[in-house]
């Protein structure tokens, strides 16, 4: 895999990728947007920051582009809706700078209270004056803390340390959340009404956009202490500019803006403000952050190169953490499921299913039906498909794809079922894992029990005496050597189905022998890569 870095990355996260002989790392940083459009077809992978812009025109241009690694937390200068038409993975690294974020919140609130700026310059300029710096404390003060994601929650629990009352908004959150942190969930409007100081910690998206606005200026209290250390557009730094020249509000303090670095008029007009500390989007820029993100996504990438579930990964499905563990060897069962119905159907597939059943019924288990549908589609289109993008691809392709669910105890404690239909046919297969190792325990209506292996051999034939043998001479004289069989069949001298693992690959005119020899109804030759 080819990675090009193309913003300060620290080495600590690269030397992951370094010592992995996959992986050939190019830093190139502080390209120019047409010098990084001429050579990004060359790469697998691009790690950039904020200084990158990962848009429509570069993803274009990258051809062989797997994955978009953020080395942080937002994504704003990624367009993750385009990448994931194009089957491009986008990572990033939301817990690295988590604790980074939350201390410059409280560094810049306590340094708008303390008026910690004003005052060192002031005394470093010669002077000696204390009553023009009289502060503010935070004890006893009501506080609202907007978002309590990642960082909100650890700045409200640090708020709450200051001995401040935290009322939290967050629609995503449930009660318990607010429990835990010992916050009172509100609305937005209440925090603006009642609240002396609020701070946002929301990602930047369109329904953040503007968030604190007019509107929301006209609710606050007089005197209010507003900061964002979140993503510059949130909050309407025009209102913030009317809303500290009124005395609206008191004190702000702002670690992002809507246009980095600030240029226009109205935002070197709010940066004059005698009331606003402000500093150059910092809230990340620890030692221990910097490593962090850089890590997180260096792992993200060699779990893409593993075929291990991604746990950072914006526009892909994926399980709650905690049960993460247990479900990973299923994508590997998944994947056989996928690949052996494939090779079952002739013609064209109308409808997918997939069904879950036992223990696995109780968690949320459309990451494994993605996995599935994206095995099955790369199969049969002529275009790369993976788990972000084949919803697009089913859809477009007019194939429905259901999912199926049942908690019932059955034979085994869990259960995935794979059935294809299309074409009048219908093919359903089962598999479970025993120990950690897919099994394939069902074929069509027939009950088996085999370990999928790459190469297999599949045949229906009328069951009657000398079969297995007449199959054994043919694979013989070919020196195609049989490991294991597995038979099944509903009745005496009735439709008989054996399932073979060879050691090698059974050529087409092998498969031909074979089926004139028995006499077979439906043969497959079969190739399981992933088992």
């Amino acid at each position: 895999m080819k990675i090009i870095v193309t913003d300060e990355v620290t080495g600590e996260g690269l030397a992951l990728l370094r010592q992995d002989s996959r992986i050939t790392l190019d830093e190139r940083l502080g390209l120019s947007k047409e010098a990084l459009l001429a050579c990004i077809g060359g790469y697998d992978a691009i790690i950039t920051r904020s200084g990158t812009t990962v848009d429509k025109a570069l993803l274009d241009a990258a051809a062989h582009l797997k994955i978009v690694a953020r080395a942080g937390v937002g994504i704003d200068n990624v367009d993750v809706d385009y990448a994931s038409a194009r089957g491009v993975v986008v990572v990033n690294a939301p817990f690295g700078n988590t604790n980074s974020a939350a201390e410059h919140t409280l560094a810049l609130l306590l340094s708008a209270c303390r008026h910690v700026p004003a005052a060192n310059a002031s005394l470093k300029a010669g002077e000696w004056k204390r009553a023009k710096f009289i502060g503010v404390e935070l004890k006893g003060k009501t506080v609202g803390v907007i978002g309590l994601g990642k960082v909100g929650g650890r700045v409200a629990a640090r708020l709450k340390a200051f001995e401040c009352e935290v009322l939290g908004c967050d629609p995503y959150i449930g009660a318990k959340r607010g429990q835990d942190l010992g916050v009172r969930l509100a609305s937005l409007d209440e925090l603006c009404r009642t609240c002396d100081i609020l701070t946002v910690h929301t990602p930047l998206n369109d329904e953040t956009r503007g968030l604190i606005g007019p509107a929301q200026f006209a609710l606050m209290k007089p005197g209010v202490i507003l900061l964002n250390v979140a993503r510059g557009g949130i909050l309407d730094e025009a209102g913030l500019l009317a809303a500290l020249q009124s005395g609206k509000v008191g004190l702000a303090a702002v670690d992002v803006f809507s246009e980095e670095p600030p240029v226009s008029e109205t935002l070197k007009a709010l940066l004059a403000q005698e009331r606003l500390v402000v500093t150059p989007h910092l809230g990340a820029n620890t030692q221990e952050a910097q490593v962090n993100v850089a890590v997180d996504v260096s792992r993200e990438i060699l779990n893409y190169l593993d075929r291990i579930p991604l746990e950072n990964a914006v526009n892909l499905p994926r399980f709650d953490p905690a049960v993460m563990d247990q479900m990973r060897p299923y994508f590997k069962l998944m994947a056989v499921l996928a690949e052996f119905g494939h090779q079952l159907v002739e013609g064209s597939v109308d409808r997918v299913v997939f069904g879950f059943d036992g223990g696995l019924a109780q968690h949320d288990c459309s990451p494994l039906a993605v996995s599935g549908l994206a095995a099955l589609l790369d199969r049969a289109v002529d275009q790369p498909v993976n788990m972000v993008n084949a919803g697009l691809v089913a859809e477009r392709m007019g194939l429905v794809v259901e999912e199926r669910k049942s908690s019932a105890a059955g034979p085994f404690s869990n259960l995935v079922t794979l059935s294809l239909e299309g074409g009048g046919q219908s093919r359903t297969l089962a598999g479970t894992l025993f120990e950690g190792t897919p099994r394939i325990v069902r074929l069509r209506d027939y009950a088996m029990d085999f370990m999928p292996e790459p190469h297999m051999l599949l045949l229906s034939y009328a069951d009657r005496p000398g079969m297995i043998g007449r199959i054994g001479t043919v694979l013989g004289q070919h020196e195609i050597n049989i490991a294991c069989m597995n038979l099944g069949r509903r009745e005496r001298k009735g439709e008989a189905m054996v399932i073979l693992s060879v050691d090698s690959p059974v050529p087409p005119p092998v498969v031909e022998e074979l089926r004139r020899a028995t006499e077979a109804t439906f043969i497959r030759a079969l190739h399981l890569p992933s088992a």
